[in-house]
C-alpha cells in the first residue's frame, strides 16, 4: 500500500522505542521513509525521567512550538522486553503531550495490544458496563483494585490523544469506555478479511469446496459474536459451528464441555478439519485444554488462531502438546517474529504481519489518497515448519502454496 500522489503529507509516525520494528514497517508504509529515530529523540535525564523531543531546526527561531503545526502525529505502541508496558504507557502520554504543545493538529495512538485491557471493571457495579450481569463473585474479584482501563482513556485523553486504533479488543466494558472518552473516535480492528483469506487460500486445512469437513470453534460464548463473524466472512455455507464451555475450577484450571447453546453437536463431524479462534492466549492451559476436548472428533486438522500472542514459558511448554497443530497468529506482539521467542512452537506457528493493514487504515481515518491492496499482509514462518516454502511471503503469492 503506498500513498497515490507520491507527496510528503503531514503526517509524522513515531514510537515510544525508536527502533520498533512496528512502527518502522507502518511508517514506511505510509510513505515516511525517515527514521523515527531522526524525527524525535527519546531523551532521558539522569535521574530517569524521559523527556522526548521532536527534533526541528536550531537555528529556527520563529517557529518554536510550531514544528508540528497542522500535521497529524501517529504514535504506535507495541510491548516491548526492553520497557515495560508501564514505562511505555507513560511514554505515550508524554510523547502526546509534546506532540500537541508543539501544535500538533491531532495525535493518533496506535496500540494493537491495548494496554490495561485486563483491568476492565471495578469493585462497584457502577465500574465497567458488561455484555453479563455482574454477580457478587465477579465485583468481588475487583475488590481492592483500581479501574486501570478507565484511567488509560482519561490520562490518553487528557495528554492530547484525539484517536486511539487497537485490534480485536476482547471487552465489551473497555470498547465503552473507551467510545465514551474519546466520543467515538475508537477504533477496534478486527481482521476477519485477512484470516479468512490466509484460510482460504493457504494449505493450513483440508476441506471440501463449500466447506464440507471444516468446523469453526469459538472457545466460550464471549467468542461467539467474533467466530460467528468469520463464519460469515469465510462464506462457506457447509461449514460447521461449535461453541464449547469453561468452567473455571481454579485460578489455572479449568474444565471443557460442549456449550448448550450451541449450533451443532459432535455428531458427523469426525475426521473434520478444526479452526479454534480466540482474542489473546497467556498461559494456554485454556487454548489446550479445548484441543485436547476436541480430539473426540478425531480432527483431520487441529488449528488455533489467535490475535495476541504472549508467548511465555509456560505458555510454549503447554502449547507444544501434539492436540493442537499449528498455531495462526498476528504479529501484534512483535517479539513473536523472534525465532528464539517461538521456541519448540516455530515448527507449527504462522505469523500474519499486519503492519501495512494498519497503514492503510491509518489513511483511510485520515483521508490520504491512497492505493488500496485487496489483502495487506504478509505471511512469517520457521523453515522448521512443514508447510514452509521461503522466509516470507506476500499475501497474492499465496496460490503458489496449493501448487495453483
Amino acid at each position: 500500500m503506498t500513498l497515490s500522489t507520491g507527496k510528503p503529507t503531514n503526517v509524522v509516525v513515531v514510537s515510544n522505542s525508536s527502533d520498533n520494528p512496528f512502527a518502522i514497517d507502518i511508517a514506511y508504509a505510509m510513505g515516511q521513509y525517515d527514521d523515527i529515530a531522526d524525527l524525535i529523540s527519546m531523551k532521558q535525564f539522569m535521574n530517569s525521567e524521559f523527556c522526548p523531543r521532536f527534533i526541528s531546526d536550531e537555528a529556527d527561531f520563529d517557529n518554536i512550538g510550531r514544528k508540528l503545526k497542522g500535521k497529524a502525529v501517529i504514535i504506535v505502541s507495541t510491548g516491548s522486553h526492553v520497557k515495560s508496558r508501564q514505562e511505555l504507557a507513560m511514554s505515550n502520554l508524554i510523547i502526546a503531550r509534546a506532540a500537541k504543545e508543539n501544535g500538533a493538529e491531532r495525535v493518533i495512538l496506535v496500540e494493537p495490544d491495548l494496554f490495561y485491557s485486563a483491568q476492565d471493571r471495578g469493585p462497584h457495579l457502577d465500574l465497567g458496563e458488561t455484555s453479563f450481569e455482574r454477580d457478587v463473585k465477579d465485583v468481588k474479584k475487583f475488590d481492592g483494585q483500581p479501574f486501570t482501563a478507565k484511567l488509560y482513556a482519561q490520562l490518553l485523553k487528557l495528554s492530547g490523544v484525539d484517536t486511539v486504533m487497537t485490534i480485536h479488543n476482547h471487552s465489551d466494558s473497555v470498547q465503552k469506555m473507551f467510545n465514551e472518552v474519546f466520543e467515538g473516535d475508537f477504533h477496534n480492528l478486527i481482521p476477519y478479511e485477512i484470516y479468512a483469506h490466509y484460510l482460504l487460500n493457504s494449505n493450513i486445512l483440508d476441506y471440501g469446496e463449500d466447506g464440507e469437513g471444516l468446523v469453526l470453534c469459538a472457545p466460550d460464548k464471549g467468542a461467539r459474536d467474533f467466530v460467528k463473524e468469520m463464519f460469515n466472512t469465510l462464506g462457506l455455507t457447509k461449514a460447521k459451528f461449535i461453541m464449547l464451555d469453561k468452567e473455571r475450577t481454579d485460578e489455572r484450571k479449568v474444565e471443557i464441555t460442549l456449550h448448550r447453546e450451541s449450533e451443532h453437536t459432535f455428531d458427523g463431524l469426525d475426521g473434520a478439519s478444526i479452526v479454534l479462534f480466540d482474542d489473546m492466549v497467556r498461559t494456554g492451559s485454556t487454548v489446550v485444554k479445548s484441543c485436547q476436548f476436541l480430539q473426540q472428533i478425531n480432527p483431520k486438522r487441529m488449528v488455533f488462531a489467535v490475535s495476541h500472542f504472549y508467548a511465555s514459558d509456560e505458555g510454549r511448554e503447554r502449547m507444544a502438546h501434539p492436540a493442537l497443530g499449528e498455531i495462526l497468529t498476528l504479529n501484534t506482539l512483535p517479539t513473536i517474529l523472534n525465532r528464539d521467542e517461538q521456541g519448540r512452537l516455530r515448527k507449527k506457528m504462522v505469523v500474519l504481519k499486519i503492519e501495512k493493514w494498519l497503514a492503510q487504515e491509518l489513511c483511510n481515518i485520515l483521508e490520504l489518497p491512497q492505493t488500496q491492496e485487496a489483502n495487506p499482509y504478509k505471511i512469517d514462518m520457521s523453515s522448521k515448519n512443514p508447510r514452509f516454502k521461503r522466509k516470507i511471503w506476500f499475501s497474492e503469492e499465496l496460490s503458489e502454496l496449493q501448487g495453483h
